[in-house]
């Protein structure tokens, strides 16, 4: 083990970059907050201020990735969609097999300048998680309670509240609902096999309900489908906790752009249409089983340093009072203030780790557990 890696693995280490973390995001919710009397006066400009802002979290998570971990992404593509990506709105369907398959995409948002604009469909639970979840807020982040009776007005709302948006941005669709695990596996093939549908080996049966309603909202305003299907290799299951250690991965990701007026506007014809781009999934990834890659060019797009600038600009902002205030605690000898910044210390480590278990496989929500009633689909 090499002294960089020695470092990496070392938990003073993680509390650093989790301090840094929680502190600057903190201080980016609160200057997020400062610009709700702005939504009045300009509500364009205060969503340009928001993705900069937003940009400022999330772009650290991007820089534990590639510059931390030093996780390589792999890009595989057509040549000529690749100068389209970055440059229009588009529905990204990504499958949803590991604890971190979120972060790649944020890689390759970041990679493409999408970043700080960038969209997604998530649970409700997710609105009241500080830093990440606060951040979504003001970036009109569409939140769902996987209900459709509750959920039909205000999904609806939300997405057409896009239609004016000023920055390009990518709006991410887990389409299968939940994260894949054997469990669910089996009960959404039961699903399918009472709906007379044809089997995934990789994937659970799409909800094709959400996805539907995104597209025919987001129509006139987004371009196109991204289809993207995630693997790593060596049947590697990386984990944030993982990245936080320093540990490399190498990430692999096939993307096909689908022109979104190709996609039916009618809602049964939409759904069969979602099905069938589940089963060619299946197939890259079946493909990438055997193989090692997806069928397709690779077009990598180089890493940017505006996230390690960003990372290292809160690093040196907030570490160098932090320790001037250690030295003067050790100079004050008082053994109350030790143990109680000691223990404010102990309460930030366990926040992030909080926060970090919230993406875990094992620790994933139940949605999927139970078979859903046919109609529901």
């Amino acid at each position: 083990m090499s002294l960089l890696q020695l470092l990496k693995s070392q938990f003073l280490s993680h509390l650093i970059i989790c301090y840094v973390f929680l502190v600057s995001g903190l201080i980016v919710n609160l200057l997020q907050f400062c610009t709700l009397p702005l939504w009045l006066v300009s509500k364009q400009l205060a969503r340009r201020i928001n993705c900069r802002l937003a940009y400022c979290i999330s772009s650290q998570m991007v820089a534990a990735l590639e510059w931390w971990s030093g996780t390589e992404c792999t890009l595989y593509t057509d040549p000529k969609s690749y100068p389209l990506y970055g440059n229009e709105n588009a529905i990204v369907v990504l499958n949803h097999n590991f604890e971190i398959d979120f972060l790649c995409g944020w890689t390759f948002c970041e990679r493409f300048g999408v970043l700080g604009s960038s969209k997604v469909l998530a649970k409700k639970e997710l609105a009241y998680v500080p830093v990440i979840g606060w951040m979504w807020y003001f970036l009109e982040i569409v939140f769902c309670k996987r209900k459709w009776e509750e959920d039909q007005r205000t999904v609806t709302q939300s997405l057409q509240n896009l239609r004016d948006y000023p920055e390009n941005y990518w709006f991410l669709l887990y389409c299968e609902g939940t994260r894949f695990t054997p469990k669910k596996h089996q009960i959404s093939m039961q699903v399918a096999e009472s709906k007379g549908l044809p089997k995934l080996k990789y994937h659970l049966l799409p909800r094709t309900k959400g996805f539907w309603v995104t597209v025919q909202n987001l129509r006139g305003t987004v371009a196109a489908v991204y289809d993207s299907t995630l693997n790593f290799r060596n049947n590697e299951m990386p984990t944030l906790l993982g990245i936080l250690k320093g540990k490399k991965y190498h990430a692999d990701l096939y993307v096909r752009r689908i022109p979104l007026d190709l996609i039916p506007e009618d809602e049964a014809e939409c759904a069969a249409w979602l099905h069938k781009l589940y089963q060619e999934k299946d197939s890259f990834q079946e493909h990438y089983m055997q193989t090692g890659c997806f069928p397709s060019s690779i077009v990598s797009p180089p890493r940017r340093p505006w996230a390690l600038i960003n990372w290292l600009f809160w690093s040196c902002l907030l570490l160098y009072p932090l320790g001037l205030l250690l030295a003067q605690l050790v100079c004050s000898g008082s053994m109350s203030t030790i143990v109680a910044s000691a223990a404010l210390c102990t309460a930030a480590s366990l926040a992030v780790r909080w926060m970090i278990g919230q993406t875990e496989i094992d620790r994933g929500s139940s949605y999927g557990n139970k078979e859903a009633p046919p109609n529901k689909n």
